[in-house]
Parts: structure tokens; sequence; C-alpha cells
């Protein structure tokens, strides 16, 4: 068994989504936001959400060590939202993305789970791109972009999707 690395902050613990979490996967990939900004996954099941994490999440973790991580409040070991670091055919560099469910939105958590993320992709990985898209009407996820220190930098459509999104770059400066 693999075991891939996982992040804390002072509230946060974030663990790489696992078929475990299906049953809130399935619960955050139907929440009225996720459906109008991210899109309907057509997941309607557990069943569909373990062939999700198993085809569209795990692959990307086997050949690359990091991909979408379930973001879980250490407090009380409620699992919130997701966040993770996605290499995206048609984006340069890798994208950072995030979701979580309508209660624990407004709280920073997004914030402070995007930073841990953004913090091992520089020490870590040492990538020196970082990219964010969201839809042009998604405000709180360009609010958060852009209080994470990322840059608009003009908008770009992903194969096989017509919609036009906004592209944000944050260029990471570190020292090796």
């Amino acid at each position: 068994m693999n075991v891939y690395q996982s992040f804390e902050t002072d509230r946060l613990l974030l663990k790489a989504t696992s078929k475990e979490d299906a049953p809130f996967l399935l619960q955050l990939l139907n929440s009225p936001k996720w459906i109008q900004n991210i899109g309907d996954r057509n997941v309607k099941t557990i069943e569909a959400a373990e062939k999700y994490i198993q085809e569209r999440m795990k692959p990307q973790l086997l050949r690359l060590g990091y991909s979408n991580y379930t973001v879980i409040r250490k407090s009380d070991q409620v699992k919130m939202g997701t966040c993770g670091l996605y290499d995206r055919e048609g984006l340069e560099g890798v994208d950072i993305g995030f979701a979580f469910l309508p209660e624990y939105e407004g709280q920073g958590y997004a914030f402070e789970a995007s930073t841990e993320l953004m913090d091992f992709a520089a020490r870590v990985l040492s990538l020196p791109l970082i990219q964010g898209i969201t839809l042009e009407e998604n405000l709180a996820s360009r609010k958060l972009l852009e209080k994470l220190n990322f840059k608009l930098d003009g908008t770009v459509k992903l194969p096989n999707d017509p919609v036009e999104l906004l592209r944000y770059k944050f260029h990471n400066h570190f020292q090796k």
C-alpha cells in the first residue's frame, strides 16, 4: 500500500482523497456551487464516486505523487472540502483547485489549505508556476486566487471544453 504525502495546518488535515472519501465526495460533487462553477460530473451514487476517485484522481497521484486532497477539520474530523494540485491538459504548470461544502465557505479554510499546497509546490516540488482557472462569474474563487497573490493573465479554454475560463498565474520564487 502506497502512503502519500499528507499535510497539516493549524486547523486542517489534508490527505490524498481515497475510496473511503466517496460518500463525502458524492455530496460535494452534487452541491449547487460545484455544479454551477465546476460542472456536473454525473456522479450520483457512492459507487460512481468511488469510480471517479479511481479514474480521475488516483492516476495523477500514482504518476506524480500529488493530486486531490480531502480537507478535514482537525477539531472534529469533519470533511469540509477538497484542495489539490492538478496536472491539466491544456495548461502549463499545475493548476490549484479548491471546493468546499457551503457551510464551510468564508471561514478561511480554502486559503489555509491552498497556502499549504502552494508551499509544498515551491519547497518540495520546485514548481516554478502554479495556475488557477475559474469562471469569470465565480467571484469567490477569483477573490481567493487574488488573496493568494495570483495575477490575472488572460483566458484559456481547456481541450474538449467550450467554456472560456479566466487564467491566473503565480510564479514561485524559491531558492534551492
